[in-house]
């Protein structure tokens, strides 16, 4: 039995998210059918993260075990020959049996893509939330770098009854601006559902001028979703990469 790895890219925008529902086409179903048909076994994959309906990815990771005779590049030849169009496997690699991609992963990466204009860009619109109002991007990220440390997020989670805790550590967050394209990066060890696009819409209220920039300091005292941004759309939201190598100091 051996365990790969897969590296995957994907669309969100006609997914109902990664996660296997009956009735619906989703990211996991979809590679699951077609491994099943190369390898003729029975196959569950696993993800690092569950991503949301119109959620994408550059780099999500996923891992299957599998007994077969067929070399990691056939897999990869041949799941790409079958996948439609808007998912694509870069990797594949054979890992130590008991690697987990989700209860291994160290670090995630997201990125929330934000266009400046007036009017829509046809060939980009479904990869990014479009804002009219000018935003102030220097308060954002003075904003965004009160979410570094290790603190209680709910006030940045929707509602999820599964949740054990909503303590997280965030590494890295900053707001980029390259003409119109305003770009949030966050890097944390682990993400509560909706959270940052929770965090987007907030700094998207902050940047219009709504709130101050310390606004962020006041909400995660305060422990409550109702009192944050709205829930920033989907579609502007990527996974960029799942870290698995151990933390530095």
């Amino acid at each position: 039995m051996r365990n790969l790895k897969l590296i995957i890219s994907y669309d969100g925008t006609d997914f109902q998210g990664w996660q296997t529902q009956p009735g619906f086409r989703t990211v996991q179903e979809t590679i699951q059918k077609h491994l099943e048909k190369i390898t003729n076994q029975k196959i569950t994959l696993y993800a690092s993260g569950r991503t949301d309906t119109g959620v994408h990815a550059i780099a999500q990771v996923a891992n299957f075990r599998v007994d077969s005779i067929l070399s990691e590049s056939k897999i990869l030849l041949g799941l790409n020959a079958l996948l439609p169009e808007d998912i694509s496997i870069s990797e594949i690699t054979e890992v130590p049996y008991d690697f987990h991609s989700v209860k291994d992963a160290k670090k995630k990466h997201y990125r929330y893509v934000i266009r400046q204009s007036g009017i829509w860009d046809p060939l980009t619109r479904k990869f990014c939330h479009l804002v009219k109002q000018e935003l102030d991007h220097v308060k954002m990220h003075k904003a965004a770098q009160q979410l570094l440390g290790t603190h209680d997020f709910r006030c940045f989670e929707s509602e999820w009854p599964n949740r054990t805790n909503s303590i997280r550590t965030i590494y890295r967050a900053s707001i980029n601006r390259m003409g119109p394209w305003i770009w949030f990066n966050i890097e944390g060890n682990g993400f509560l559902y909706n959270m940052v696009r929770s965090i987007a819409g907030t700094l998207i209220e902050i940047g219009r001028g709504h709130w101050p920039e310390d606004k962020i300091i006041e909400l995660i005292e305060l422990k409550e979703r109702k009192y944050a941004g709205p829930t920033a759309p989907a579609k502007g939201l990527f996974l960029v990469r799942v870290s698995y190598e151990d933390l530095t100091p």
